[in-house]
């Protein structure tokens, strides 16, 4: 199964990137083969949309679950309409969240965790 994480770098000892639309890379990790690919997340400096733009963007790889810090409620109703699982609060580097995942350890959540303006430069909520 294909799983999305967001990341502040390319490789799993990355940290988790706490936004959705607006990190700076996707990691799209294969739970049954252990392979990832790193993909730069170039919405992250949209001024409006990259929640839409970053959900489109996963739905397209054929994720089944994803991975973040945040998630705003633009991103969430993509990812929910496309039957994708969301799954916030997560920390730590890339490696520890899919560890946590495999294990059962988060929740996934039925609501966005943020507004919708998260994570623009100047923007604290």
């Amino acid at each position: 199964m294909k799983i999305c994480i967001t990341s502040e770098g390319k490789d799993l000892d990355s940290k988790v990137d706490p936004r959705f639309g607006r990190c700076q890379n996707f990691i799209f990790f294969d739970t049954d083969t252990g392979n990832f690919e790193a993909q730069e997340n170039a919405n992250s400096q949209f001024q409006g949309g990259a929640g839409i733009q970053s959900g489109q963007l996963v739905v397209s790889k054929g994720v089944k679950a994803v991975l973040t810090g945040n998630v705003g409620p633009n991103a969430h109703q993509v990812l929910s309409a496309a039957g994708i699982s969301i799954f916030t609060g997560v920390s730590g580097t890339v490696k520890e969240a899919i560890g946590g995942y495999k294990n059962g350890k988060y929740k996934p959540a039925d609501a966005p965790s943020v507004g919708s303006k998260f994570g623009m430069p100047g923007k604290s909520s």
